[in-house]
């Protein structure tokens, strides 16, 4: 079952690392039951533990509480989603795994403004997209942090999920959160209090994934992790 909405920040984040990162999984249906501020402001912080480029910390996470900016940015998540929702689900008409997914991010879509608390992580500085590796370079300086803040999210028993629909416009999404143009908006995470539960991840055997060296070499095709 899902962790107890009256969980605080008092609840310390003892879960093994292991088990946080074997049973994450995108959370998408959430309570609206208010998530104390406390708690918020320790995911951000344990996210902030995170590297970043050249140590330059250039991180900006702006916590949405807002029902009013919570619908500007549900209305352009929704925008974008009926867009790919669309493809989706005519590519997924055979596939009722993926059909499941698709209900699920609907859901969020429908409900996104009653989504307790979203955080938007973004960086400082200008994002260059030529050459490739800056703009490779530059991500990889937020990407760490969300990752943090996801596996915090866990932890805690909260649900949360990396989505980035909202920011198909990033000049609609700054003009939404206020931001000014040397700081750009690179992730979306609604979080809060999960209506169903956490459970183990079902993924592909490590050795299907993993090439020796060079790309088609792969000896441990057919084995297991320990």
């Amino acid at each position: 079952m899902s962790e107890p909405a009256s969980q605080t920040v008092e609840s310390p984040f003892a879960m093994p690392l292991e088990e946080a990162m074997s049973t994450q999984r995108a959370i998408r249906r959430l309570r609206p039951d208010p998530v104390d501020d406390a708690l918020v402001l320790r995911l951000v912080e344990l996210a902030q533990k995170a590297p970043t480029g050249s140590n330059a910390q250039n991180w900006e996470f702006v916590i949405v509480k807002d029902r009013a900016v919570k619908e500007k940015l549900g209305a352009l998540n929704r925008g974008a989603w009926r867009l790919y929702g669309g493809i989706g689900r005519w590519l997924a008409r055979e596939d009722p795994a993926m059909q499941r997914i698709i209900k699920a991010v609907q859901w969020q879509a429908d409900h996104f403004a009653d989504i307790p608390v979203i955080v938007v992580a973004c960086l400082r500085g200008p994002r260059v997209p030529f050459p490739p590796v800056a703009a490779t370079s530059y991500y990889g300086s937020i990407y760490p942090s969300v990752q943090n803040l996801l596996l915090a999210a866990r932890a805690a028993g909260l649900g949360a999920a990396l989505i980035t629909l909202p920011l198909w416009s990033h000049f609609l999404a700054r003009r939404a959160l206020g931001l000014p143009w040397g700081v750009s908006p690179c992730a979306v995470v609604p979080l809060g209090w999960p209506t169903g539960r956490y459970g183990p991840t079902t993924r592909k055997p490590v050795g299907e994934i993993v090439h020796v060296d060079r790309y088609g070499n792969q000896p441990f095709r057919g084995e297991k992790a320990s």
